[in-house]
């Protein structure tokens, strides 16, 4: 073992043992019921899980590769070695993963994974660790990605290295010890991708068959690879990919990403100024990387100043100006086209993640046949990732179905992942499920009207009614507030950290303190709710913008009203495009698309009605008898999204108005099986 890897996994090492420390003394019971891929599944559990093709794991550190542009990127390769820790001389399927994050991380969490007996014993406690009973279930659910194998398919995983595959780890482009400047997905840095995939498949120890593993950065970089069509990649592991960047996070419905955006931006931009200590003591030090970090520091932070800071319109930089074109390059490159990837790609997503807009996208678009293509959907945040995976009645581990998915479509091994169903999902408020597809088939969109009538179920700005039919004409009010601090979406927003505690992420009684809220009548038998939804509301400003979010809930019979989904949207910037936007039969919208265009800007007239259509992003779930469907609605999302600043200035955070007319209604178009006696 040389020094470098000794040194980092003495770091890796004490950190499981602090966090062994600190748990250990904790267990309960969580199980959940779910479809298990049955048979197969335990065959895939045991095959990764069982003896080892090689013994061990050579590793080649910081191995130089050159773009055509002449930039150096930097690789670990790993590769399967013998008994004394020689690589073997056998060609092998290579499986790549491009990373932000620097490659070092990927080695600490090798390294800890690898500790004898210890990460066997943590996995273990994991499985029943949970917090739940002191309202901190949401921390439960971080702990359970060790169990879930998450940290495997994060970068490197021995078990598949030592079932016969080389692992290749590259810091992007800017990133890490690579030399550059770091894009942000931009097209010089996707065409990496394609060099690197190139690359693999031409070096000695590969057989010309690559795959990509990853997740978030380095699921949607995957995706960027494959619809360049690379010849020698052949599947794809994407792990809660994004494919429409700017609606996912950078802006969802022209909000800034506040929750998200800062912290990641300090945490890729600082590791990248790490420097290769080892070559410095070499005397191998690379001073062009250098230059590139003192010429670039803080990638893109100019960009989230100026959406902070700007106090006008008239005052915006052009590098914000570009954000907010549509034909501009970086609109372009963060918009992805999963309907030109034709090569099998299994899809992991979560319902209240950070891509939960594109992930069930990505699954229909991608262009092969259903056997090809895999969809699971989970009950997480972008931090929680495998949550449920692994335990009883879960889908298996996501390195088990990863290991599985490289098995058929790398080496050719008929282990039956194709045939498994098409979609696999937890379904809110029920539990894991199968599906032919998603959405689920004979769902029936519907309207559901807001009514002003109290429904007597919620303690809120104004408790409405959802019925059938509109009600009597009424006007009500909702005032910006910081109350969706505590919030599922203040969860989704921050990746998952304000998701440890289960008073907000998992109950909205404390946001809807500063909502308008409109709730149904309880079901009178199961109602499953599934795929895209759109709210229709006729507003009222009295400023020339304003800011609406709004959830699905599902409310139980003792009042907790637990969020399914939301959505948001700068009122000014509503314009549809309507070449991109679903309707449903009915001839409403289930995702209006709007454009998120300074030049699309539409006028709002102060006291004037305005219609707005708002996007939820899809979702699946289940009311069961006695409860009930609510909207909340916000005029405000802190923190996870807030305006442009000229277009905060503009609203002047004053009170927004819903207009209840039964000749303009406002509704929301949501899709239902069964008969929920509405």
């Amino acid at each position: 073992m040389n020094r470098r890897h000794r040194r980092v996994r003495i770091f890796a090492t004490s950190v499981v043992t602090v966090i062994a420390i600190a748990t250990g003394i904790v267990s309960a019971q969580s199980v959940q019921a779910a479809p298990d891929a049955g048979a197969l599944g335990a065959q895939w559990t045991a095959t990764h899980d069982g003896p080892r093709a090689y013994p061990n794991v050579h590793i080649d550190w910081d191995v130089p590769i050159t773009m055509s542009d002449g930039t150096v990127l930097k690789g670990n390769v790993y590769r399967p070695a013998d008994a004394g820790g020689r690589p073997i001389d056998e060609q092998t399927p290579t499986i790549v993963n491009l990373t932000p994050y620097t490659k070092l991380i990927s080695n600490v969490l090798d390294s800890a994974m690898t500790f004898p007996i210890l990460a066997d014993a943590l996995t273990e406690v994991f499985k029943t660790f949970d917090l739940s009973a002191y309202g901190l279930g949401g921390f439960t659910e971080i702990t359970k990605a060790l169990p879930a194998g998450t940290l495997r398919a994060f970068g490197v995983d021995r078990k598949l290295v030592q079932s016969g595959y080389t692992q290749v780890v590259v810091d992007v482009r800017g990133t890490g010890f690579s030399q550059g400047i770091w894009q942000v997905f931009g097209e010089r840095e996707q065409q990496d991708g394609v060099e690197v995939v190139d690359w693999a498949a031409t070096q000695p120890w590969s057989n010309g068959r690559v795959g990509m593993n990853g997740i978030s950065y380095s699921a949607i970089n995957q995706l960027q690879t494959a619809q360049r069509h690379p010849a020698a990649l052949q599947a794809i592991f994407p792990i809660v990919p994004g494919s429409d960047l700017l609606r996912d996070i950078a802006a969802t419905g022209a909000g800034v990403g506040f929750g998200f955006l800062p912290v990641w931006l300090i945490g890729v931009n600082g590791t990248k100024l790490l420097p290769d200590v080892l070559s410095m003591i070499a005397g191998a030090f690379d001073w062009k990387w250098l230059a590139d970090r003192v010429r670039d520091p803080m990638t893109f932070f100019n960009y989230l100043i100026a959406a902070l800071t700007v106090p006008s319109i008239d005052a915006i930089p052009p590098e914000l100006e570009t954000l907010i074109r549509d034909d501009s390059p970086i609109r372009t490159s963060w918009l992805g086209h999963p309907e030109q990837v034709t090569i099998p790609t299994f899809v992991y997503g979560g319902w209240h993640d950070i891509f939960t807009y594109s992930s069930p996208r990505v699954y229909n678009a991608v262009n092969v046949p259903q056997g090809q293509k895999k969809l699971v959907m989970g009950d997480v945040y972008h931090l929680t990732s495998g949550s449920g995976n692994g335990l009883p009645g879960g889908p298996p581990r996501l390195d088990v179905l990863q290991r599985a998915w490289f098995d058929k479509w790398l080496k050719g091994i008929d282990n039956g992942i194709d045939s498994i169903a098409n979609v696999t999902m937890w379904q809110q408020s029920g539990g894991w499920t199968e599906s032919p597809s998603f959405p689920r088939p004979n769902m029936d969109y519907r309207r559901m009207y807001l009514n002003a009538t109290a429904s007597a179920t919620a303690n809120s700005l104004h408790d409405g009614s959802l019925t059938a039919t509109p009600g009597d004409p009424a006007r009500v009010t909702v005032a910006p507030g910081l109350a969706t601090l505590c919030s599922r979406d203040s969860a989704t927003g921050t990746a998952g950290i304000t998701a440890a505690l289960d008073l907000c992420a998992k109950d909205s009684r404390v946001s809807e303190l500063n909502a308008i809220t409109f709730t149904s009548a309880p079901v009178a038998e199961p109602t499953q709710v599934s795929g895209p939804i759109n709210l229709h509301l006729n507003t009222v400003l009295d400023a020339t913008d304003g800011y609406w979010s709004a959830t699905v809930n599902d409310v139980a019979p003792d009042g907790r009203s637990t969020v399914w989904t939301s959505g948001q949207l700068t009122a000014s910037l509503r314009k549809v495009n309507e070449q991109k936007a679903v309707r449903s039969a009915n001839g409403d919208y289930t995702d209006p698309y709007p454009i998120l265009t300074l030049d699309t800007r539409q006028a709002i007239v102060p006291g004037e009605p305005t219609i707005v259509d708002i996007g939820l992003a899809a979702t699946d779930g289940v009311l069961q008898p006695g409860h009930r469907l609510r909207i909340d609605i916000y005029a405000m999302n802190f923190p996870r999204g807030i305006p442009l600043r000229p277009l905060l200035n503009e609203s002047g955070l004053k009170p927004q108005h819903v207009q209840l007319d039964p000749d303009e209604p406002s509704w929301v178009n949501i899709p239902v099986e069964g008969n929920p006696g509405w």
